[in-house]
């Protein structure tokens, strides 16, 4: 199967004479944007990517636990993740049960708002709700 391009550059942008000007790099790896990866629940998946300027990114692909931060008690408890309840961004993630940033879960101890950025910081952070 042949993936499709996800350049996100703007190469054709007009300058401020008018004219476009002609296209004078070539696109790059690094500029190329790719399909998403979004976490799921289920048992803990996580990969390692080379990023640019050769830093490592954690990338979480499934997860089974969130820290669930407590406001009243103000302290922080490793919960299993039951459900994902909604999703404000797309509701279908929701039904897919793909956890992202200001997901509702559902967790052993209630519900909590996701914090974080689970396929980007590799680790799932929520604050208990209520």
């Amino acid at each position: 199967m042949k993936s499709a391009a996800f350049y996100q550059g703007n190469d054709l942008r007009k300058p401020s004479g008018g004219v476009k000007g002609r296209v004078a790099k070539v696109k790059r790896k690094a500029l190329c944007g790719g399909p998403t990866k979004v976490p799921t629940i289920g048992p803990q998946r996580v990969e390692v990517e080379r990023v640019t300027g050769g830093n490592v990114k954690v990338r979480l692909r499934s997860a089974q636990y969130a820290n669930v931060y407590n406001p009243k008690e103000k302290r922080v408890v490793k919960a299993k993740i039951i459900s994902v309840i909604s999703t404000p961004s797309n509701p279908d993630f929701a039904k897919r049960g793909q956890i992202v940033k200001g997901a509702v879960i559902q967790t052993e101890i209630g519900r909590a708002v996701v914090t974080s950025r689970p396929s980007q910081h590799g680790v799932v952070n929520a604050v208990l709700i209520g």
